[in-house]
């Protein structure tokens, strides 16, 4: 039972609303992470009166401090969920307590106040309640949800900000990958890694992804599409990629991911594809997993698929794995046929064309 949110938002309609025509222009082509709603929710927090001020507000600026916390010590989290359009029109998200969760995991994590999940759970409803007509209705498209948070107190101390920020923007997406649904070639970081042990990988904050813009730019160097990290203990186990996780598929139909160590972020879709696996009677396996075994795993036939998975992509087939020296699989390989079907059986639930059998979705409006 998912308590009652104890804050009431107030709603600030925005006088520069587009046009039914421009909004139904970009929804046409919506790309990812490009354009925005009309609107976005705020709440805010401080030491002395906890949560408040929630409303929902004009999509726009925020004015910050030259000297707030979050420009200065990188203290802020946020999250990605969708919602998603289904044929009588109504508007559902996917599994938004398991954001809310883990939201609270990196507040705590980065000494932000965790919001309850009440209130995160309104946050996304009553911002769906004023921007539906943004939810897209074509095939494989959502409106992506992005709340976070920020630490917004004016203070140039280190220590955890006694003021912070929440909010709410929505964004209508299409395809995260430029090619759709299509096999992409992965690129091995040697230099790089993404956390270390104790770090901050479980949790989903700003500094794990910008910590992998370099190694990403060397990926695209080499023509890859994403890079993936090692363990930065050994540098020989599989850890993730920029920003999915990652799966192979064994010749025998099991599934073998790398085991959450602290390091790695939880994904919500990496949990949800597990589950869904072993609804199929298949054997998931998650462990350490070395570089060494997947290499010949991908050339001897072992393993026969690879795919990443994330909340903006969904699954990302792999038909390759590269390194200096490497190449694992071979890049005109096709998406495999189990990655494929786990990818149906969980956007047909997304998108309210199969049964809900776990109760993932949540109505928004």
């Amino acid at each position: 039972m998912t308590a009652t949110a104890t804050l009431e938002f107030s709603v600030t309609t925005s006088k520069n609303r587009r046009s039914d025509e421009e909004r139904a222009r970009i929804l046409a082509n919506p790309g990812f992470g490009v354009n925005f709603s009309d609107h976005m929710v705020g709440i805010d927090w401080s030491l002395e009166r906890g949560w408040y001020n929630a409303r929902v507000q004009p999509y726009g600026p925020l004015s910050l401090d030259p000297a707030c916390s979050v420009l200065h010590y990188a203290q802020e989290i946020f999250e990605g969920l969708k919602a998603y359009r289904h044929a009588d029109g109504s508007v559902w998200a996917f599994r938004p307590q398991a954001n809310a969760a883990r939201m609270q995991r990196s507040a705590e994590r980065l000494a932000l106040p965790p919001l309850p999940e009440a209130e995160f759970l309104e946050s996304i409803r009553q911002l769906i309640l004023v921007d539906k007509a943004w939810v897209p209705t074509a095939p494989e498209t959502s409106l992506y949800l992005r709340p976070f948070t920020i630490a917004s107190e004016r203070f140039l101390g280190v220590r955890a900000a006694q003021h912070a920020s929440y909010y709410v923007i929505g964004s209508p997406a299409g395809a995260y990958f430029p090619k759709g649904v299509a096999p992409v070639s992965i690129w091995v970081s040697e230099h790089y890694t993404r956390a270390g042990r104790g770090g901050t990988g479980a949790a989903k904050c700003g500094g794990n992804y910008s910590a992998s813009l370099l190694p990403q730019q060397e990926a695209y160097k080499q023509g890859c599409s994403q890079v993936l990290f090692l363990d930065a203990v050994h540098g020989t186990y599989l850890e993730e990629l920029g920003g999915m996780n990652l799966f192979l598929v064994r010749k025998d139909g099991s599934l073998l991911t790398p085991s959450l160590t602290g390091s790695i972020l939880e994904g919500v879709t990496r949990d949800s594809l597990i589950q869904l696996a072993k609804d199929q009677g298949r054997v998931v396996e998650e462990r350490q997993i070395t570089l060494e075994e997947v290499q010949a795993g991908m050339n001897n036939g072992e393993i026969s698929e690879a795919f990443a998975c994330g909340t903006a992509a969904v699954i990302t087939p792999i038909c390759s794995i590269k390194g200096k020296d490497f190449v694992a699989g071979r890049d005109d390989a096709p998406a495999g046929e189990l990655t494929m079907s786990l990818r149906k059986a969980l956007t047909d639930i997304q998108y309210g064309r199969a049964a809900d059998p776990h109760g993932w979705m949540m109505k928004l409006a």
